[in-house]
């Protein structure tokens, strides 16, 4: 009797241990998270070619007495009705805005991982606006080539500052962000991404 029971015990402990060892040999391996360095520059890459692009337009008048509507182009129009004499015209400007994140300024710091979850804290957010003087037309204008030139420009820095106050805009252009670089780091093996305000006090890699 105890003979058997002692040879029960043995089978048990054969197979509890051949068990453990198909566990051990099973289970899935733990990721190997890439270097931080690394994981920076790919990100840097990725959010390279997430830059939203948007086309504006925008009918600018100019008259003795300006009346603007439209305190961002306020200035706009009373810099002409100071600047000329006599100042009238039409002008319709075209631009394209483009607004991504400032990664040249990502590295280390803004990242938080422990495990295989990850913290990121997005660089600021740049706008910037190029006039498409092919396709911007001026209309019955007094303006010389220069004063055409000043009038252009104060276009852009208009249009600038509209984008700039666009929450919806600034808003779109982060979740396409966000959606690839999540698609990037949980490629890299991160299981969990986060896109924070802050990182934790003395986080860094």
């Amino acid at each position: 009797m105890a003979k058997n029971v002692s040879r029960a015990l043995s089978l048990l402990a054969a197979v509890a241990l051949g068990a453990l060892a198909a566990w051990v040999l099973l289970r899935p391996a733990s990721p190997r998270l890439p270097d931080t360095a690394v994981v920076v520059e790919q990100m840097r890459e990725v959010a390279r070619l997430e830059t939203l692009d948007v086309s504006l337009y925008k009918k600018v008048t100019f008259t003795p007495e300006p009346q603007a509507t439209d305190a961002l182009w306020k200035d706009v129009l009373l810099w002409a009705s100071y600047t000329l004499q006599n100042p009238h015209g039409r002008a319709i400007v075209f631009a394209d805005a483009h607004l991504g994140f400032d990664f040249q300024r990502f590295d280390a710091r803004h990242l938080h991982a422990v495990g295989t979850r990850v913290d990121v804290l997005l660089p600021p957010l740049q706008v910037t606006v190029a006039l498409r003087p092919g396709e911007t037309e001026i209309i019955d204008s007094n303006l010389d080539s220069a004063q055409t030139a000043q009038l252009l420009e104060k276009a852009r820095l208009a249009f600038e500052r509209e984008v700039r106050q666009d929450r919806r805009l600034q808003e779109k252009a982060r979740q396409s962000a966000e959606r690839s670089l999540r698609g990037l780091l949980l490629t890299l093996g991160f299981r969990e991404v986060r896109f924070v305000e802050t990182l934790p006090v003395g986080s860094a890699g």
